[in-house]
């Protein structure tokens, strides 16, 4: 597992010690809990751009088959990278320096080194955003026309690599997620709507594969909200991980907050 930031990584490596699985944890320094030592079977360290050394791990690990777990803030990777020989080679040769741009990249030279890229939430299915309303209250009609106009432009971004979040309030889009992330955009907008109920929107990348990126929420989304003035948060069903799930939605039914998963086949403008 190459591991990033949150509780992403954490509670898979949890999960795979309740079934037995050993699991060796790749940090990534600058965005990784150190909590992972405790948690893997072997834990190595790595700093953001050190592609040679990762290959390294893996080869004497004799590891064939990698998960991506947590996030590392896209500011990171430009701001804070240190690029080796290899990974300044790759990006050199990169079209487009987005999020499937140099992970696919990367997922490639670790394919030819024959070691593959496995789905994300492999340990953690049953964190999943099911189907439908997940609160004890359900959007409001008011509330869902902002959400059907929400996913309507989050998944038009999406398509763009731009950001996985919409912030929106009286259905006109208040602010976009792009490097910043989720909380940092809620704040934002809250500062935009001079008191107004915001509607949080978050979407998944329209890709057949949940190898990297893939939308997270959990308490802290919530905190937020609650924090912001947000009264629902609308995700994808079936690719939205919703981590420490029993927690979040009962601190969202604390707050009054709805929580709906979204089916991709049945939004007809996504």
């Amino acid at each position: 597992m190459i591991a990033g930031n949150g509780r992403f990584p954490l509670l898979a490596l949890e999960t795979a010690r309740r079934l037995g699985d050993e699991v060796v944890a790749i940090g990534i320094q600058e965005e990784a809990s150190r909590e992972i030592e405790n948690l893997a079977a072997r834990c190595y360290w790595i700093s953001l751009g050190q592609l040679s050394r990762l290959i390294e791990i893996l080869k004497a690990e004799q590891i064939t088959e990698v998960i991506m777990a947590g996030q590392v803030k896209h500011v990171s990777i430009f701001s804070a990278i240190q690029p080796d020989l290899r990974l300044l080679k790759l990006l050199g040769a990169l079209k487009q320096k987005n999020t499937d741009g140099l992970i696919g990249a990367v997922a490639k030279v670790l394919a030819d080194e024959g070691i593959r890229l496995a789905d994300s939430t492999l340990l953690l299915k049953p964190l999943l955003a099911g189907s439908g309303v997940l609160t004890k209250r359900k959007p409001s009609k008011e509330e869902e026309r902002d959400i059907a106009y929400g996913r309507r432009i989050a998944n038009a971004l999406a398509n763009h690599d731009v950001g996985q979040s919409v912030a929106i309030c009286d259905r006109a889009c208040v602010a976009v997620e792009a490097m910043e992330g989720t909380d940092a955009m809620l704040r934002r907008a809250a500062t935009l709507v001079n008191g107004k109920p915001l509607r949080l929107v978050k979407v998944s990348r329209r890709r057949g594969h949940l190898l990297f990126d893939v939308p997270v929420a959990g308490p802290g989304t919530i905190e937020v909200m609650r924090e912001t003035g947000a009264t629902v948060l609308a995700v994808d069903a079936g690719r939205t991980l919703l981590l420490d799930r029993d927690r979040m939605l009962a601190l969202a039914n604390e707050c009054g907050i709805a929580v709906a998963g979204y089916e991709l086949a049945t939004d007809a403008h996504g």
